[in-house]
């Protein structure tokens, strides 16, 4: 029996190196596909190269937003040039009815929400209109009981079916009278508390850039009595010679300066016919104005690039190159924050550069101080490797 459990042990003792062998190597296994996942993670975190900020963010940390600029060697030329209010963000606020002013709620200034009044107009043909509303309305309420009426009777047979067509066409033609006679009184502004009086709103947000009505004024129908506009953006009226026009694409930047002030806007439109009287081609430039630093009317110089002749290179600001890794890359503004986009460079002119590959032209990239999403981006991979 001794020798039968000796001859037995030898297998058992093989069974138990042989787990602990495949333990081993279950363990060397798992940790390889750990260690293969991680890195596939540290790949996956890398390659994203995102940099998460909101738009305050952005502000706080004075970072520059612009547009590459496609073309440009062509140098660029300088003019006199004169900040507009953006023809779509500024309406003219007029009375519909002549009538004498008896209340101004708004100067000049002052914001203002679309549908807020403005002034408050006394007149006859207000109190007309207003009246003539009361009088469709009740006309319309006996209409109706007529109908209803001429249908209870006709149900019981009492009514011929003619009563109560002629019945239902009544009523038909006071809630027409009534819609029309309200249409009427809202051409005019409507509201304005008493019945002899009207209400002008405003039509668009914004603010009150002019003011012509002064109590106790009477106006005339249809006469200008504010001016509301919109300035979160202006426009630069530029004239340019049909040669110059020729290099100048919408998209195209335009430094614009005026004393103690510089911005940047780009080119919104470039008119394909010369205005008949000075025979230059009219350009429209677009500035970002929510700081509210450019004022309608004022007078500033504008320095438009110009395309050289068949060049479409991409090109940014040298400020908006940064080295991550060895490599060249952009900071890509998006949803959330910006991008770090790897990018080929070409040859370097002025305070641009020529980008060979990596952007569309259409991108909106980080430029001064785009070194603060350089060390962000530095903070999030060292986070990562905690």
């Amino acid at each position: 029996m001794t020798s039968s459990r000796f001859r037995a042990l030898p297998p058992l003792l093989l069974a138990v190196l042989l787990a602990g062998c495949g333990g081993h190597a279950a363990k060397e296994d798992s940790g390889e596909k750990t260690e293969a996942a991680g890195e596939t993670k540290g790949e996956s975190g890398k390659k994203a190269g995102t940099v998460k900020l909101s738009a305050d963010q952005i502000r706080t940390a004075g970072i520059e937003i612009v547009h590459p600029t496609i073309g440009g060697n062509g140098g660029a030329i300088e003019l006199p040039a004169t900040v507009e209010g953006n023809p779509q963000g500024t309406q003219i606020v007029s009375a519909a009815i002549a009538g004498r002013v008896v209340a101004l709620n708004r100067n000049l200034g002052e914001a203002v929400r679309r549908g807020e009044t403005l002034a408050v107009i006394e007149s006859r043909e207000a109190a007309s209109l207003k009246g003539e509303v009361q009088a469709a309305r009740a006309r319309l309420a006996l209409a109706q009981s007529n109908y209803a009426r001429e249908q209870r009777l006709y149900a019981e047979r009492v009514s011929p079916e003619q009563d109560l067509i002629a019945a239902r066409t009544a009523a038909t033609e006071a809630s027409i009278a009534l819609r029309l006679a309200r249409q009427q009184l809202s051409a005019t502004g409507g509201g304005g508390g008493s019945l002899n009086r009207v209400g002008i709103v405003a039509p668009i947000s914004g603010q009150v850039i002019g003011r012509n009505a002064m109590l106790g004024q009477t106006v005339a129908a249809d006469a200008e009595l504010f001016r509301v506009a919109n300035l979160s953006t202006v426009s630069l009226s530029l004239s340019l010679s049909p040669a110059d026009a020729g290099r100048v694409r919408p998209g195209a930047a335009v430094e614009v300066t005026a004393p103690g002030r510089t911005t940047q806007a780009r080119v919104t439109f470039v008119s394909p016919a010369l205005d008949p009287q000075t025979r230059l081609v009219p350009v429209v430039a677009t500035i970002d104005n929510r700081a509210g630093q450019w004022r309608v009317g004022e007078s500033v110089t504008a320095a438009i690039q110009l395309a050289g002749k068949g060049d479409t290179n991409i090109r940014v600001p040298l400020t908006a190159i940064q080295t991550i890794d060895g490599k060249s890359v952009v900071f890509v503004r998006t949803e959330g924050g910006f991008r770090a986009t790897p990018v080929t460079l070409g040859a370097q002119s002025g305070e641009t550069i020529v980008v060979a590959s990596g952007l569309t032209g259409r991108e909106q990239v980080a430029s001064a101080n785009s070194f603060t999403l350089k060390s962000e981006l530095g903070k999030s991979a060292g986070g990562d490797e905690d």
